[in-house]
């Protein structure tokens, strides 16, 4: 059975960030090929949503946290089975501080 795909108000956020930075840095076309790559990658989630690793450095929260990577990008989400889909929290830029990643906001 297929999964919804749900993107919380905090993950497109950070989607839309990353597209304004690369919009100002690299130019729309590329910003757009960035962003709709990242998107694209979760949309496998729909029917496959444990595909991604656990993610160790939130396994102190209730859910099960996984991620799936797209260039630098983590893509973290959980499978939330009351609701029937999968919900993406976040769009981690990897290189970052991996400590950043517990942020809620």
């Amino acid at each position: 059975m297929e999964l919804k795909l749900f993107w919380t108000d905090f993950s497109q956020r950070e989607l839309e960030k990353i597209y304004k930075y690369y919009r100002k840095k690299a130019g729309a076309r590329i910003a757009k090929k960035l962003v709709n790559g990242i998107y694209n990658e979760t949309l496998k989630l729909k029917s496959q949503p444990k595909i991604g690793q656990a993610e160790k450095l939130l396994d102190k929260r209730k859910q099960e946290f996984r991620y799936l990577v797209f260039k630098n990008y983590k893509i973290i989400y959980w499978i939330n089975h009351n609701e029937n889909r999968v919900e993406i929290t976040d769009v981690f830029d990897t290189r970052q501080n991996p400590i950043k990643i517990e942020r809620t906001k």
